[in-house]
Formats: C-alpha cells, structure tokens, sequence
C-alpha cells in the first residue's frame, strides 16, 4: 500500500508567531496530532506535534507566551505520496517520531501518522482473510 492511499489530506498550517495555546486549539479542533509550521522569513517546512506542546507545558513554560516557532522541529523527515506505508513506518521507527509530513512537487499534500499505518495494515489483513 502507498502513503498517498493511507496518509490524511487534512493538513493544518501555523504561522511560527502563534502560541501554542492557539497551536492546541486549532490542533484539538481539527482533530489532527501535528500542523505543518511555515515560515515566510525562512525557507524550509517545520513541524509541531501534540508532544511539543505537552513537553513546553510540562517543562512550565506558558502556552500564552510561548510561540510555536521556538517549539517547531525544522530538520523533518518528508516522503512522497508514492512511498510505501511499511517505508514510511521505518522512517518513524528509525527516527522515533509518529507523523511524517509528505510532500509533492515541493509542497505538503498531507501527513501520515502511526495511527494512520496501523489502519492501512488493518484494511490490508482484512482484504486478504476475505
């Protein structure tokens, strides 16, 4: 199976200036665990992730003050829609993370995230036991 029939389309884009309490809600509200970070002042696509955010707010930084940017990750690990899910699932293995922003002619087309691999394989054994 390939990441472009198991990866989600609904992809939410922060500004570095938002807070992460703005960063939560929209992520809470859109039912989505990472929003791709795009920085106009800086070339490249950055990611922020609900353990993010729960590592600012555990480490007792304020979620009014603090602002994405500070929290993003920049050196992301990207796929293309053509890559398998069992690919995508050993880049995550290997670099310790659960969401994978992909990417298509240089922009994001969507994340694939574990939850999101362990569907793909569920839909796949029950394809073969039918």
């Amino acid at each position: 199976m390939l990441v472009r029939d198991a990866m989600s389309t609904v992809i939410l884009t922060l500004g570095p200036a938002h807070t992460l309490r703005q960063a939560a809600c929209l992520m809470s509200g859109r039912r989505v665990g990472a929003a791709v970070v795009l920085d106009p002042d800086h070339s490249g696509i950055g990611i922020l992730t609900e353990r993010d955010i729960l590592n600012s707010i555990g480490a007792g930084h304020d979620p009014d003050r603090e602002s994405v940017g500070a929290h993003t990750t920049n050196n992301v690990v990207f796929c293309t829609p053509e890559a398998t899910v069992a690919e995508a699932a050993e880049a995550m293995a290997i670099g310790g993370f659960r969401h994978l922003i992909v990417l298509e002619d240089g922009g994001p087309v969507g994340i694939v995230s574990v939850r999101d691999v362990i569907r793909s394989q569920v839909r796949t054994r029950r394809r073969i036991a039918a």
